[in-house]
């Protein structure tokens, strides 16, 4: 493992903190960054001096108070890869919408950047390549704004034998495959989770009824239930 350099300790240092709700005792944090503990607390104390709010003493404890904001965004090199090979994924093998979204971000984040990060984000060599045909954009960005709104949607639906049904489905997750997407809802018709090739929907429509306040509880319990099958799903 490389080892990181002064400013990449802090970064990091901050983010251990921003994920603990609780007092975080020194020693844990220098095994984590892999420094002793006399650097931990010149480490702590030069980030108060920048003013972080973090509150605490050796043998204690230390927490992040809410509300420090870094004045630019600061990742390391690594990080960068994996922002811009995400995001040109993202340009490349979703729906318009999100593709442009993508775009958008990219142009927010060269705005925010420091000199140095927005060269070697410039500079990452890392590139997606062509996704499927977009037939079903439109379909994939419907499903993500009824997933947002928590809106039921009417679909028929075409099984792997052609037969076609209508549908009342529950959109709970929108899964993006090489060369195809997936819809997992909550089916009326059989009273059960299933998932949906996008392809095969031939027709979708907003229902006027909702259910506000389900959805997360219905992506939690198919999480659940994906698990105890073996199959692990990543948010």
């Amino acid at each position: 493992m490389v080892p990181m350099n002064r400013t990449e300790r802090l970064m990091h240092l901050l983010q251990l903190l921003r994920c603990k709700r609780l007092p975080v005792s020194g020693q844990v944090l220098a095994n984590e960054l892999q420094v002793s503990l006399r650097t931990l607390y010149r480490d702590i104390a030069t980030l108060q001096r920048q003013g972080a709010d973090i509150q605490g003493e050796p043998g204690i404890g230390y927490v992040l108070k809410p509300g420090y904001m870094l004045p630019t965004l600061m990742f390391t090199q690594v990080e960068l890869e994996a922002l811009i090979l995400g995001l040109r994924w993202v340009q490349r093998r979703t729906d318009p919408a999100l593709a442009q979204a993508s775009q958008t971000v990219q142009g927010k984040l060269r705005t925010v950047l420091g000199q140095q990060a927005l060269q070697q984000l410039e500079q990452a060599a890392l590139f997606a390549g062509p996704g499927h045909d977009d037939s079903d954009g439109a379909t994939a960005e419907l499903l993500r704004e009824a997933i947002r709104d928590e809106r039921k949607v009417l679909i028929d639906y075409a099984d792997s034998k052609g037969a076609v049904t209508q549908r009342t489905l529950q959109p709970v997750a929108l899964g993006y495959f090489d060369g195809f997407r997936i819809l997992a809802a909550w089916c009326e018709l059989r009273s059960d989770y299933r998932h949906f090739r996008l392809t095969n929907i031939s027709s979708l429509s907003f229902s006027s009824q909702r259910f506000v306040g389900q959805g997360g509880w219905l992506l939690a319990r198919w999480r659940s239930d994906n698990l105890k099958r073996g199959v692990v799903v990543q948010p």
